[in-house]
């Protein structure tokens, strides 16, 4: 069996509470854990949480270790890798964003989603938090509890997923190392053929390297670079702002040694319709869709608009909730195509 195809028997495995390692404590004192499994020669991480207001990271790797708890110690995917996983690097985070949904819900709803979801700033952002040694510092001590979890491995990495979301877009989108450019044109494919598979867009757009964000293809850019977050404030005259961008989960796995693939999704909580355009940036289409939602809070907190007259509303506008089912599958896909690739 390929990897993307054990998908249905993951999705299928109970939400049931997984004993892990205790791999250390957040800001606020609760427990972070972690998962060991496998005994392959290529070591992979998973990690989910990072920004706490998107659920289906965690949901996935959730699943995952539910799943991974019930095969024998020879199962084929452990066999080839070993695993390290996270599924929520920010316990606090998750505790706070539980308001607005439940990790048994099939979709958004986008009333709770708009009252109650928060979203930690700069300077408090796990993504762009965790330490390279000797160079930049861990920024919480969740990201040195997932830093002295990698170290515990007996090699390098070879593949580093950190997996993420969006509130909106018209379509998935996929981020990879840039140093794996030439060496991930089957996983673009595979990545890319699922998603129309599933009957969603790509998401495209062309932010010319800003914050490390480079165009490869439709749907794929390279991923973020806290050099190149402090490179974009900094030259905004931000030195505030630009001091707040340690390194990203991604630049610190590397530096640990090897030639780590890392990988970010992006699936949108919301997707609203796509417009051919030209790709140019500031995208004052995508500036459009981002002020509607802006709108669209501003009038429930205030009590112009009801819930329900905000579900018509959406309706009309052609907005609607991505299943968290075919996030979850094009997460995995993104995940399996990256063991085929290493």
């Amino acid at each position: 069996m390929k990897a993307y195809d054990y998908i249905d028997s993951i999705l299928k495995a109970p939400l049931e509470k997984i004993e892990g390692i205790k791999i250390g404590t957040s800001v606020e004192g609760q427990t972070i854990e972690g998962f060991r499994f496998g005994k392959g020669n290529k070591n992979i991480s998973l990690i989910a949480g990072n920004h706490a207001d998107e659920p289906i990271g965690p949901l996935l790797l959730k699943k995952l270790v539910s799943y991974f708890s019930s095969l024998s110690e020879n199962h084929p995917l452990f066999e080839k890798f070993s695993w390290w996983i996270v599924p929520h690097t920010n316990p606090d985070g998750e505790k706070q964003n539980l308001k607005w949904y439940h990790y048994t819900d099939s979709k958004t709803d986008l009333d709770q989603y708009l009252l109650h979801v928060q979203r930690e700033l700069p300077g408090r952002d796990l993504e762009f938090g965790y330490p390279i040694e000797g160079k930049i510092p861990a920024l919480r001590p969740e990201n040195t509890a997932v830093y002295n979890f990698w170290k515990t491995a007996n090699a390098p990495f070879s593949l580093h997923a950190s997996l993420h979301g969006m509130k909106s877009s018209y379509g998935a989108w996929f981020l990879i190392d840039e140093d794996w450019i030439d060496r991930t044109r089957k996983l673009r494919q595979d990545c890319k053929q699922k998603t129309i598979e599933l009957g969603y867009d790509l998401y495209d757009l062309d932010r010319n390297g800003e914050k490390g964000f480079s165009r490869i293809d439709e749907g794929f850019c390279t991923r973020p670079d806290g050099g190149k977050m402090r490179e974009h404030f900094l030259n905004l005259g931000d030195t505030k702002t630009a001091a707040q961008f340690h390194a990203s989960s991604m630049e610190s796995i590397r530096s640990l040694g090897g030639d780590c693939l890392t990988l970010v999704s992006e699936m949108p909580l919301f997707i609203f319709p796509k417009k051919e355009r030209k790709l140019v940036w500031p995208d004052t289409y995508l500036d459009q869709w981002r002020d509607q939602f802006t709108q669209w809070k501003t009038d429930l907190i205030s009590g112009t608009v009801s819930a329900n007259a905000l579900k018509i509303d959406m309706e009309s506008k052609g907005v609607y909730a991505m299943p968290w089912e075919d996030q979850m599958k094009l997460q995995w896909q993104l995940i399996a195509s990256g063991l085929e690739t290493i």
